[in-house]
């Protein structure tokens, strides 16, 4: 059925920039399976979604997933949050009851019938698109695609019934580009000259990471980046300030500035320690669209346009000026860390992650303290190449995002916890199926490790945390996946980087209980 509507909407998605559609067949979306290519099969439809999502955030294009009608829609919501909370260009399309089957106002008990599946998620979405014809769908898809590629980028959402998804495909309207609007950076400018500039880089500074960091040499500014905003700019640049604002040092170093211009966004909660962060006297900030929701902080000046073209005007109307910050901020607090008993066996596991990977390896971290230590302190030698949950804080991300990224052809290392594998240990089938480049690293405290730790500090016995685990290396065998067990994270450099190094599925286990870091809440005033 090469000229379905399903087949249409296949295609659309892969001209928006998704080379891979993720999902799972049901009953009611089969149309999707009919012809090559066919979607990637996932284990469960929220690995879908993340898979998708994790395609999104190593490409910078669009991510896109089909499920089917009532549960099947139902299981991604989470994932489609999380996607949403981190402003991910994803496409889900959700199959609905037959429209035939349909009266309006009545549920009748079809199979995975629901009063109004969109309405799941339009909390959550950007948009919501509800075509019932062919001619419907060929004209809302590619709005849809756009819509979750300009920013504010964010998921959208679009059902279809299943008796309309079969169908012949109707021919697309055309559509005229969206113009785009420079913006004015004359107020900005003068505020930002002849100050001390810390630069701040969002998650919407990922496209133009060069543009900033010859900003930032320009005004003699040190970049602190957010947790979507990690590798603007690349590790190793002298801008680069290379750890979270939740460490002292770096906290300081913002709090020391004249004006804090951010770049891209994610001045939220969980960056700024719930706006506690020491904030400069005066904040300007780029935007490359105004927000879905106005910022906690008020700016002194804002400018709203494609950052490329204002960065660039910005550079114009500026002097350069020599640097004003002290260097080695990044090697200081590691050392600091590495010498701390607390907190030296992470720092031992962040070493050894960096030392396995290769400039085009996507770290992928869960929400697990392995994760939080990778996610903040990683070095992130290029944009897009580390993926971390922080925005909704799903557990279970890890594994299923990393096969959007493996897909995208990167690489991969998931750094998992023993408790977020197990909710996803099904897309183990998948990555082996798929014979994807994806190394899990399995950080095994025997639970749920910061829960643990929040029970701990509090003095509270652990209750709930504590959990019986698989021998993970023997669930990996009977998966047809190698996999290999390290006694201790001090032994984990070389068999890590030899699972990397093989671009074939692989599965590392290593025991460890680690401190939480810094970035984490419980630790936030510390």
């Amino acid at each position: 059925m090469e000229h379905s509507v399903a087949r249409q909407i296949l295609d659309t998605a892969t001209a928006g920039g998704a080379g891979r559609v993720f999902g799972l067949p049901g009953v009611h979306n089969l149309a999707f399976w009919r012809g090559a290519p066919a979607p990637v099969v996932v284990r469960h439809e929220q690995a879908a979604v993340y898979a998708a999502d994790g395609w999104a955030r190593a490409t910078g294009g669009l991510g896109a997933a089909v499920v089917t009608t009532g549960p099947g829609a139902a299981n991604a919501v989470a994932a489609f949050g999380e996607a949403a909370a981190a402003r991910s260009p994803v496409l889900l399309v959700a199959s609905e009851i037959p429209q035939v089957l349909r009266r309006p106002g009545r549920v009748r008990g079809v199979l995975h019938e629901s009063r109004d599946q969109a309405a799941l998620f339009a909390p959550l979405a950007k948009a919501v698109f509800t075509p019932r014809t062919p001619a419907e769908v060929a004209a809302a898809v590619p709005v849809a695609v756009d819509t979750a590629l300009a920013h504010p980028r964010g998921p959208v959402y679009v059902d279809v019934p299943a008796d309309v998804l079969a169908r012949p495909a109707a021919p697309a309207p055309a559509r005229t580009p969206r113009p785009t609007v420079p913006g004015d950076p004359t107020a900005a400018a003068a505020i930002l000259e002849g100050a001390r500039v810390v630069l701040w880089a969002g998650g919407d500074a990922l496209d133009v990471a060069d543009e900033v960091g010859a900003l930032a040499m320009h005004l003699g500014a040190p970049v602190v980046a957010s947790f979507r905003g990690r590798g603007v700019p690349p590790a190793g640049h002298p801008a680069a300030v290379g750890v979270p604002p939740h460490e002292p040092e770096a906290a300081e170093l913002i709090g020391s500035a004249d004006v804090l211009l951010v770049v891209g966004g994610d001045l939220d909660g969980m960056n700024t320690r719930n706006w506690t962060m020491p904030r400069p006297p005066r904040l300007v900030v780029l935007d490359a669209a105004a927000p879905a929701d106005p910022p906690e902080w008020g700016a002194d000046a804002t400018v709203t346009g494609p950052l490329d073209a204002t960065i660039a005007a910005l550079r114009g109307l500026l002097p350069s000026r020599e640097p004003w910050a002290p260097a080695g901020l990044r090697e200081n607090v590691l050392s600091r860390l590495r010498a701390d008993p607390a907190t030296a066996e992470a720092t031992a596991l962040l070493d050894a992650v960096e030392s396995a990977r290769t400039v085009d390896t996507v770290l992928v971290c869960d929400m697990a303290v392995a994760g939080y230590w990778v996610g903040g302190y990683a070095a992130a030698p290029a944009p897009r190449r580390l993926a971390y949950p922080v925005g909704w804080g799903t557990l279970g991300f890890g594994l299923p995002a990393a096969l959007g990224a493996a897909a995208a052809g990167h690489p991969v290392i998931a750094v998992c916890g023993d408790g977020g594998l197990m909710m996803a240990l099904g897309e183990l089938a998948t990555l082996v199926q798929e014979r994807l480049p994806v190394t899990v690293l399995v950080v095994d405290d025997g639970g749920y490790g910061m829960l643990r730790y929040d029970q701990e500090r509090a003095g509270e016995p652990a209750s709930g945390v504590d959990l019986v685990t698989p021998d993970f290396v023997a669930l990996a065998a009977s998966f047809g996946l190698a996999a290999t067990a390290v006694g201790s994270v001090a032994e984990l450099a070389a068999p890590l980087a030899a699972a990397v190094g093989s671009r074939a599925p692989h599965l590392v286990h290593v025991p460890a209980r680690l401190t939480p870091p810094r970035t984490t809440s419980p630790r936030w005033h510390e």
